[in-house]
């Protein structure tokens, strides 16, 4: 009955170095992951039909300048936190 729809925001830490960061941005409908952003990759992937539409127009809008600042705003100010886990 409905539909369903999920934004999921997550930094991945895979060493102390503030270098080893990564920030993801995934969207899914219906439990299909449908665009991602990866801060490793730099843009916006799309993985449907509609993703691929939603990933060309954010890739070039003020939505991706958004994301790119994810990891230096978000991941990196709560990585002390992250780490002391």
């Amino acid at each position: 009955d409905g539909y369903f729809h999920q934004r999921v925001a997550e930094c991945r830490y895979s060493s102390k170095d503030l270098q080893g960061i990564e920030f993801i941005d995934s969207y899914v409908f219906n439990q299909a992951e449908y665009v991602r952003f990866n801060s490793t990759v730099g843009k916006y992937v799309g993985y449907t039909e509609h993703g691929v539409y939603n990933a060309e127009a954010w890739n070039k809008g003020p939505e991706l300048a958004q994301e790119l600042g994810q990891l230096e705003r978000y991941c990196k100010q709560h990585a002390p936190i992250a780490y002391s886990a």
